[in-house]
């Protein structure tokens, strides 16, 4: 399923019955799951940086896999 807002959608009812259950605020359950959520966007394209150097590929040569072709 897509991230965002129809992920949102469906995990909700579960992330917001939690802090009941862990005596915990709702605010601080949100923003952990939206945290967590953006946590990995973050720092997973620094782990391709070291493995460009070993395989010896420069970024340039990956770029055009990112890209759909008409």
């Amino acid at each position: 399923m897509p991230s965002g807002g129809s992920k949102w959608i469906i995990e909700a009812p579960y992330i917001l019955q939690a802090p009941s259950h862990i005596r915990s605020i709702l605010g601080w359950v949100v923003q952990i799951y939206n945290a967590s959520e953006a946590l990995p966007n973050l720092i997973n394209p620094f782990w391709m940086l070291p493995l460009l150097g070993m395989l010896h590929v420069k970024a340039r040569d990956l770029v055009g896999y990112s890209f759909s072709k008409w």
